[in-house]
């Protein structure tokens, strides 16, 4: 095992979790200002509601794990790869948590979850009457709305802890199905190949 490579993985992921992180963070606000001040048309706010929390997220991912294997020579084993990609998913959850979940949730945009929900109900109303539906599809398609935001009550210690387990856990899997798409294939023949020569 060489270990000034494995450092250097580690000390990519990151490097690269930090930008992903700030990318991720970046996302999310500008998310949160496009559903409350511009998708004013049904098209605009379904399509913002893939692209912005799916989409875009998972294409950062996919290049900063390229840019994490370019780094090292454009070679790295499945477990480098797990282990560079769960480092720097970790470090962009940190920095999420603290610029997002924290700071901007809490200081900058203190009703975020409430703003967002009632611009949603408003402008879903709005689309849906210019469409022509009924008050009573109106109503359920509100209610269904309301369902998904949930109760804005306090989280308990025991959640919040509970809730970190599962991201990290999750990340975790993420990273090892990410591992097992990008490590080289290449690499892995050519290393499996000179371990099953004869002595």
């Amino acid at each position: 095992m060489d270990i000034n490579l494995e450092r250097k993985i580690k000390i990519n992921g990151i490097k690269n979790g930090l930008l992903l992180g700030i990318v991720y963070s970046v996302i999310e606000i500008f998310y949160f200002y496009y559903i409350t001040k511009m998708a004013g048309s049904a098209f605009m706010l379904i399509s913002g509601r893939v692209v912005f929390p799916l989409l875009l997220p998972i294409l950062a991912v996919i290049y900063f794990c390229l840019n994490s294997r370019k780094k090292i020579g454009g070679f790295w084993t499945f477990k480098q790869a797990t282990t560079g990609i769960f480092i720097m998913l970790c470090v962009a959850y940190i920095v999420y948590t603290l610029g997002v979940s924290l700071l901007f949730n809490r200081v900058i945009e203190p009703n975020n979850i409430q703003k967002t929900e009632a611009a949603i109900v408003s402008k879903k109303t709005v689309i849906m009457k210019q469409s022509g539906a009924k008050q009573k599809d109106i109503d359920a398609a509100i209610a269904d709305t309301k369902k998904d935001f949930g109760d804005d009550k306090p989280a308990s210690l025991f959640y919040i802890i509970f809730e970190n387990a599962m991201a990290i856990l999750f990340l975790f899997v993420f990273a090892i199905l990410f591992a097992s798409m990008i490590r080289n294939a290449e690499y892995v023949s050519v290393t499996e190949q000179a371990n099953s020569r004869p002595n």
